[in-house]
């Protein structure tokens, strides 16, 4: 089955303690649609600059990632510079060049259409709810968002939420969308406003998912996923869209959506969040296997099976 990711393709420059880059290639659906490459066929919609060159196609062709929905338009990629200081789970922006991307306006190409599997990367939920709308077969939606838009657009939120079968926030914006303090409380809050399914990130600290009372005949109880202890965190920029990448990707490989489903993709998940913050941008990634992804997948399942 195929997996369609909408959402920004663009340039990053990092520094952490470990090292800098000035430009390498990144952006949520690159991230994305790499991570979910290694599970099924990935098709992504997004926007570039002329300055997004064959070297970065190549990116994308050499894991057989569909890139016709990609549109090139005159002017400047998407560019973001961060700095990340000890604490790799909070960034500093430096500088935020929208370019081209400022004006995106996702268009499904049609032969995108049939795809059963859409996951609404982390862009204005104004066009989110307009990609599902073009995208009324979609079997499972995932969907993504961020502090900017939970104060920003409410409202446009709200209904962008009605949408998706799974929202993968991470623990901050999840207090910050039901104005609760509790994760528990607030994952409980959160689903009322829609999702069948909420995946709450904690960074190194792995990530739990919560259930509707019913949602896909698979019961309410929540479960939670390890990650791996990474000794160097080298450059941890796209390891929440990379998580989403494994686990949409693995849950679109499936033919039927389980509670053990549910529980594998959330342990791919994991296995592709840890191997993206191990080099800078989306180079580990590029370079990976899925022969490490699978031996990475059972140290994950060794860590919380006591038998």
């Amino acid at each position: 089955m195929s997996l369609l990711v909408v959402g920004s393709v663009a340039f990053d420059a990092i520094q952490t303690p470990y090292g800098k880059v000035d430009r390498i290639l990144g952006g949520a659906a690159t991230y994305f649609s790499l991570a979910a490459s290694f599970f099924t066929d990935v098709q992504v919609v997004g926007v570039v600059g002329t300055d997004f060159s064959e070297k970065e196609e190549q990116v994308f062709r050499a894991h057989g990632i569909d890139i016709s929905g990609i549109v090139r338009e005159n002017g400047k990629s998407f560019f973001w510079a961060g700095e990340y200081g000890e604490n790799v789970n909070e960034a500093k922006t430096l500088d935020t060049q929208l370019g081209v991307f400022a004006a995106f306006n996702p268009q499904i190409p049609l032969q995108y259409r049939k795809s059963q599997y859409l996951f609404l990367a982390n862009i204005d939920p104004v066009l989110q709810v307009n990609v599902r709308k073009q995208m009324n077969g979609a079997k499972f939606v995932g969907g993504d968002t961020m502090n900017f838009w939970i104060t920003g657009k409410p409202e446009e939120l709200a209904e962008m939420l009605k949408t998706v079968d799974a929202l993968l926030i991470n623990d901050t914006e999840a207090k910050m969308l039901a104005k609760d303090a509790s994760l528990p409380r607030a994952a409980q809050k959160i689903l009322k406003l829609g999702p069948k399914a909420l995946v709450i990130k904690h960074g190194e600290y792995g990530a739990t998912v919560f259930f509707q009372d019913g949602a896909f005949g698979i019961g309410r109880h929540p479960f939670r996923a390890p990650t791996l202890p990474i000794e160097v965190v080298t450059d941890p920029t796209g390891a929440g869209d990379s998580f989403a990448g494994g686990f949409m990707g693995y849950i679109a490989s499936q033919d039927k959506l389980t509670r053990e489903v549910f529980k594998r993709a959330m342990f791919y998940g994991g296995v592709m969040g840890s191997f993206a913050v191990e080099d800078f941008g989306t180079e580990r990634l590029q370079k990976l296997t899925r022969e490490e992804i699978e031996e990475r997948y059972k140290t994950f399942r060794e860590l919380t099976h006591i038998d």
